[in-house]
């Protein structure tokens, strides 16, 4: 049977239509499905008795629920995902003083080889489907009020898979998410992290959905890019520049370069130099992301000392850069950790 959370609002009423029903009824369900994310068709109390068999009769919903659960130290919570069809993804709670991010998978695996990123080790089983994105933000909404005493108030996503791979359906869930008869929340608290495909950025500007973008970048100097980041050698620094400027000419939004500094790989004074002239083509900033070891030993070594020279050089230039620390390193949870491990 066919999942009712794949019909759009109009389909649900021209299905009321062919059973005879008003529909309003489609707004009703259409409520309980994207606005209180429920799961079970018995409980639409709104609805009659016969109406829920008809669609118990005609359809089925197949959540994502948490499998596997851990807490960190430090409050960060991973979720180990588990799927319809039994495969597993994972979200991650990340909370502050002032806020609780949810950090959310788009593909099961992922489409890049990105050499220092534990995703990129899995093979890509498939993509997320709208409903199983906008489920992991609800899961993580209960949790946030349940931990923390407040509602989810930001979304990255930057968990499992790369977004942009995964278009159509992450379009659609951030549709839903911030939609009113959705979970209502705003687009400018929404974050996608891609790494790099220019197409699929100017076609996210062309949409207008007011999110934020996020660059992994991790080097400006085109070769070591390549190195680190195989994949990239079809989609030139130039490329995504102009992209990316086009992304700024649309949206007024400034770009955020997530960047990870490496002992040996990324830490001369060339690769600081290198970023600062990309940075300038464009408003942006920078986030220097404490790295996660993975048990690759190329990349096991965090440079402090370049990291804080980058900082003062940054600064100097007028770059707005940010120090982030790191948060649930010790369940994976962290950046580029989340590869269905848990603990044992």
């Amino acid at each position: 049977m066919k999942d009712i959370r794949t019909l759009s609002l109009d389909q649900l009423k021209d299905y009321f239509g062919t059973i005879g029903e008003k529909p309003f009824r489609a707004k009703q369900v259409y409520d309980w499905i994207w606005s209180k994310n429920l799961h079970s068709f018995e409980e639409m109390t709104n609805l009659s008795k016969d109406l829920r068999e008809n669609l118990i009769r005609d359809f089925v919903m197949n959540p994502a629920a948490v499998d596997q659960f851990q807490k960190s130290s430090d409050g960060t919570i991973k979720n180990g995902v588990k799927l319809h069809d039994g495969l597993m993804v994972e979200s991650v709670l990340i909370p502050t003083e002032t806020r609780t991010t949810a950090c959310v998978s788009s593909q099961v695996g992922c489409s890049l080889n990105c050499e220092f990123c534990a995703t990129a080790k899995l093979k890509r089983m498939r993509n997320l489907e709208v409903a199983e994105i906008v489920d992991q933000v609800a899961l993580i909404d209960r949790q946030s009020r349940e931990y923390h005493n407040r509602p989810l108030t930001n979304i990255v996503f930057m968990g499992m898979g790369e977004p942009m791979m995964n278009y159509k359906n992450v379009v659609e869930a951030i549709k839903k998410i911030t939609q009113p008869e959705g979970l209502g929340m705003s687009p400018r608290r929404i974050t996608v992290s891609t790494s790099g495909i220019p197409k699929m950025i100017k076609m996210l500007a062309d949409d207008e959905l007011r999110v934020k973008l996020a660059l992994s970048l991790h080097s400006a100097v085109e070769s070591t890019r390549n190195e680190i980041m195989p994949f990239s050698d079809k989609f030139p620094l130039t490329d995504i520049m102009e992209a990316l400027q086009y992304w700024y000419k649309k949206t007024g939004s400034v770009i955020t370069f997530e960047y990870c500094v490496w002992k040996g790989i990324n830490d001369k004074d060339e690769d600081i130099k290198a970023l600062i002239k990309y940075c300038r083509q464009v408003p942006s900033k920078v986030n220097l992301i404490q790295y996660n070891p993975i048990g690759e030993g190329k990349f096991d070594h965090r440079s402090i000392a370049a990291e804080e020279k980058y900082v003062r050089e940054l600064e100097k230039a007028g770059v707005t850069v940010m120090v982030r620390k790191s948060r649930g390193g010790d369940i994976d949870a962290a950046c580029g950790q989340l590869a269905n491990k848990t603990a044992e």
